[in-house]
């Protein structure tokens, strides 16, 4: 009899090993399986967080070059638009006090814009006008520049009278012209 009890024992403890190992290989390759599971979420959201931080990123640079974007933008005219850079001569010439006029505008191989332009004041005026339009933020020519004496009778060589009004004449071609 103990020798029956002793097989019984043996096969239960048989059989209870081989379920405690089934019961290990299934709890193993569960562990393994939600760790794989575990790495591919991490790795999504990896990529997630690196994308998430790649359009903050394109919008900070967006952020920062915006004046920049705006500059080039106004360095350039448009066809379709021509009255900032007109306005921009009419803007200089009252800074600088001198009177303006606009003669013609005249779009030349549909790749440049030439401006005539007449201004009247003193010569220091004129000057002060000329030195403005070649640092303005489009890219000019000069074609043309004609300064005379509006009264030339009354110029004297050794007397400067700031009060002689001069007459200028500018053909400026505008080289940041997009058509």
């Amino acid at each position: 009899m103990q020798f029956l009890f002793q097989k019984k024992s043996l096969t239960f403890s048989i059989i209870l090993f081989v379920f405690s190992c089934f019961v290990f290989l299934f709890l193993y390759s569960n562990i393994n399986n939600n760790k794989k599971a575990l790495q591919l979420a991490q790795e999504k959201w990896q990529v997630e967080a690196m994308r998430r931080e790649n359009a903050r990123s394109l919008a900070n640079s967006i952020k920062a070059i915006e004046s920049e974007k705006i500059l080039l933008e106004t360095h350039f005219i448009q066809s379709s638009d021509v009255v900032p850079f007109l306005d921009i001569i009419e803007k200089l010439s009252l800074e600088v006090g001198a009177k303006t006029e606009i003669i013609s505008v005249d779009v030349k191989d549909s790749s440049s814009l030439v401006v005539e332009v007449e201004a009247l004041g003193n010569f220091e005026t004129i000057y002060k006008l000329v030195l403005l339009l070649e640092n303005s933020p489009y890219n000019l020519e000069f074609v043309l520049v004609d300064i005379q004496n509006s009264n030339p009778q009354n110029v004297s060589i050794s007397k400067s009278n700031k009060n002689q009004q001069w007459m200028a004449t500018f053909k400026i071609k505008l080289l940041s012209f997009v058509n």
